[in-house]
């Protein structure tokens, strides 16, 4: 017995396959934004520097 023809827009069904689409994962908040914490890690050397540069001109 011979596969029924498969038109070529679409794919043929795979033998033996149980796979699913993938759910798409909830947003990991603010752990998957790294300009958040670029921006975090910048203005805390720029207040540790303020302090230091302040120290210096009390001097």
């Amino acid at each position: 017995m011979t596969d029924p023809l498969v038109p070529p827009e679409e794919t043929p069904p795979a033998e033996g396959s149980t796979a699913e689409a993938h759910e798409e994962r909830a947003d990991g908040g603010m752990w998957e934004h790294p300009g958040m914490w670029v921006w975090l890690i910048i203005i805390g050397a720029v207040i540790v520097a303020a302090y230091f540069i302040a120290r210096m001109i009390s001097m």
